[in-house]
């Protein structure tokens, strides 16, 4: 990785080795940064809190292998290329919080890093260790340990119960709610037979007001279709009147007589005599129109007494006829809806029965199989603490319900239920032999919780399916012998895996095939050369340094020394 402008770390580059690397270094030197770096390129959250003061962005880039199928086919498909086997990948954080990740070259959202991040690590810190001492955490542990033995019934019982949820809601709602859907449905039916008693028609509001128009006005339109008429082919009761027909007939006949002798004067002759036979038709029409109209009063009452009623209709129930023929539609439906309550209110309640029986074998299912990893599990993790001096140390998983009246029936039990089953689970540990089995957070102190946090967190990685577990301080509180134990079993874990440990005990990092030093310079930062590869003598002065505070302390060099080649004989 290459890390610029992140918290104190300035330029620095980390070369991440397999096998077993340490991380050491004075406290507040850096080392959590590289931890932090390594989370951010794989999705961790941005905080514009860790770029550098006076720095306008923080960047990371790294160089992962992907010896994983899964995840190569995950960057391939989000545009990734990889370059021999590994992948370039890239987070940038701007002091204002803006973040851009990049993958193969391409630019990805975060969420595709976090989605790669499954596949190529495993991160165990001490904030892992404090979520785990609480109940509701521990469950989940405790699933992810046992793996589909408890994640296949756990897929079916989640559905059941979210089915049983909105079926229950359901009920709910139709028997809380029964007088305000019976006014609902009265409220409709009194609505639609209103509405059936006028029976519209689409548009015919429309009809009906063109209609009322004419009727209103019958004696001014015949009136003035009559005097058109008249203008246009005259009046019988006056023989010398002058009407257009005429007269246009008289320009058509003075035009034909010499037509023949300009082609000019021939269109204008054909264009007069088709005004001539228009004027004939409208004249015509107009008579037609004259006659035909009817002044009927009668008509026109009724015509208003209809678009009345329908004025009534539209008030309530939509702006036009159309709009009360959807309301009616719609109506019908809900009516349809609420009417059938009764055989919906039955159907519920038995697909409710159904599926409490479902969800009950479902559940007596799912802690079977978590008693089952439970019992996998709490003697894995008893072995670790063996290895971890803690001989004596006996850890158990307590697996029980909590009985509640309203949950699901279990083997003559009515029991609490939830998304995740009816199990409360909860870590127990008995430190010694007649020791009460209780809490860890109750009954460890602290060097002996972090050795039970570490065994836990071991007996995770041999499930995890990935190629590097980062393990940040979990070794916090521990020492001496024990101390040397925790490095004894990472070294042991790093033979079939990648493991980086971030540790400020010498007796862990003396176990790592590579230790990495980060150092601040006299200005408070790291840069390029601050993380250093220490080899030698350099390795010896810095577990001096860990072992008693003086790097050329001859007794803290021997003990160093000594450290090393135990490691090295264990090894």
């Amino acid at each position: 990785m290459r890390i610029r402008s992140l918290g104190v770390i300035d330029d620095a580059v980390v070369e991440l080795s397999p096998g077993f690397t340490a991380v050491t270094g004075e406290t507040g030197a850096g080392k959590t940064m590289v931890v932090t770096s390594l989370g951010l390129l794989l999705g961790g959250r941005a905080d514009p809190a860790l770029v550098r003061i006076g720095a306008k962005s923080a960047v990371v880039e790294g160089r992962i292998t992907v010896p994983s199928d899964a995840a190569a086919v995950r960057a391939e498909e989000a545009g990734a290329e990889l370059d021999d086997g590994a992948l370039l990948v890239s987070r940038t954080i701007s002091a204002e919080g803006r973040s851009r990740a990049h993958l193969g070259g391409r630019s990805v959202p975060v969420g595709v890093l976090s989605e790669l991040a499954d596949d190529l690590i495993a991160v165990h810190g001490q904030s892992d260790q404090q979520g785990l001492l609480k109940p509701a955490r521990q469950r989940g542990a405790l699933d992810r340990y046992a793996g589909e033995a408890v994640a296949v019934p756990l897929d079916k019982y989640a559905a059941a119960y979210r089915r049983l949820r909105a079926v229950a809601t359901e009920l709910d709602e139709i028997t809380t709610r029964a007088r305000e859907r019976a006014q609902e449905a009265d409220m409709l039916r009194f609505g639609l037979e209103e509405i059936a008693a006028v029976e519209p028609r689409a548009g015919e509001d429309t009809e009906l007001a063109a209609e009322a128009e004419r009727l209103g006005h019958a004696e001014a339109l015949a009136s003035a279709a009559t005097l058109a008429h008249a203008a246009l082919a005259g009046n019988p009761e006056d023989p010398e009147g002058v009407d257009a027909t005429t007269l246009v007939a008289g320009a058509h006949r003075a035009l034909e007589a010499v037509r023949s002798h300009d082609p000019a004067l021939a269109v204008l002759a054909g264009r007069i005599g088709e005004i001539g036979i228009l004027l004939s038709d409208v004249a015509g029409e107009l008579a037609g129109y004259a006659d035909d109209l009817d002044a009927d009063p009668l008509r026109l009452a009724a015509v208003e007494e209809r678009r009345a009623a329908l004025t009534q209709l539209t008030r309530k129930y939509g702006e036009d006829v159309g709009a009360v023929l959807a309301w009616a539609e719609d109506g019908s439906a809900r009516l349809v809806e609420l009417e059938g309550d009764d055989d919906r209110l039955a159907g519920l309640t038995a697909e409710r029965d159904a599926l409490s029986a479902e969800l009950s074998g479902l559940a007596r299912a799912l802690t079977e199989a978590r008693v089952e990893a439970a019992s996998r599990f709490a003697a894995a993790v008893t072995e670790e603490l063996a290895s971890l001096a803690m001989p004596h140390a006996r850890v158990t998983i307590d697996v029980r319900q909590t009985d509640d009246p309203d949950g699901v029936e279990i083997d003559g039990r009515t029991v609490a239920y939830g998304p995740a089953g009816v199990d409360e689970v909860e870590l127990l540990l008995a430190p010694h032999p007649g020791a009460p089995a209780r809490p860890i957070a109750k009954g460890a102190s602290g060097g002996e919780l972090s050795r039970v946090m570490l065994a836990v967190e071991v007996v995770f990685a041999g499930t995890d399916p990935v190629p590097t577990y980062l393990f940040d301080e979990v070794d916090a509180g521990v020492g001496g012998k024990a101390a040397v134990e925790i490095g004894r079993r990472l070294a042991r874990l790093a033979k079939s895996a990648q493991v980086v440990v971030v540790t400020h005990l010498p007796q862990v990092a003396a176990f790592a095939d590579r230790q990495l030093l980060v150092e601040k310079t006299n200005d408070g930062s790291v840069t390029r050369s601050g993380v250093q590869v220490l080899e030698g003598e350099d390795r010896v002065r810095e577990l001096s340094r860990m072992l008693a505070g003086q790097e050329d302390s001859e007794t803290a060099r021997a003990h160093a020394e000594e450290l090393l080649a135990a490691a090295r004989g264990d090894g």
